[in-house]
């Protein structure tokens, strides 16, 4: 009896433990791809202002977990530190070109990044948003 229970419940666990990382892999994936910046926050300047010449532009390659993208001056590129809809940036040993760049766009958009806690994506899976606590933070559109 023993150990038909606990082939019973070893079976659950497994159910469990799959139907839980498919509900992940689902919300991850609908990140993939590259998407273009066009509302951030916080700056007193406005959006044109801070980005004249090329907006940001974030790539997620889920599959090999990384990220690249452009701050509108310099390329970057790291691992993809996500979890269900947890997006964790800060952690995230980012590498990035050294261009000189004008203006104070690019650190806006850095700073930025770094304080997202979770992103949304809207059901039609056109639009990127990044949020810390229930503050939208940045929304992107997808290319």
């Amino acid at each position: 009896m023993k150990k038909v229970f606990l082939s019973v419940a070893i079976l659950c666990l497994a159910f469990v433990s799959c139907n839980s990382t498919k509900s992940t892999v689902k919300d991850v994936s609908s990140l993939e791809g590259a998407w273009e910046l066009n509302y951030i926050t916080g700056p007193r300047i406005t959006f044109e202002g801070l980005y004249p010449e090329k907006k940001p532009t974030i790539n997620f390659d889920v599959k090999e977990n990384k990220i690249s993208g452009n701050s509108s001056c310099n390329n970057f590129m790291g691992p993809l530190s996500v979890e269900a809809n947890k997006i964790n940036f800060k952690d995230s040993k980012i590498a990035m070109t050294m261009m000189a760049c004008q203006g104070s766009g690019e650190g806006v958009f850095m700073s930025t990044l770094e304080k997202v806690e979770t992103y949304k994506v809207s059901e039609d899976g056109k639009t990127l948003s990044f949020i810390m606590g229930d503050v939208e933070m940045m929304r992107f559109t997808k290319k």
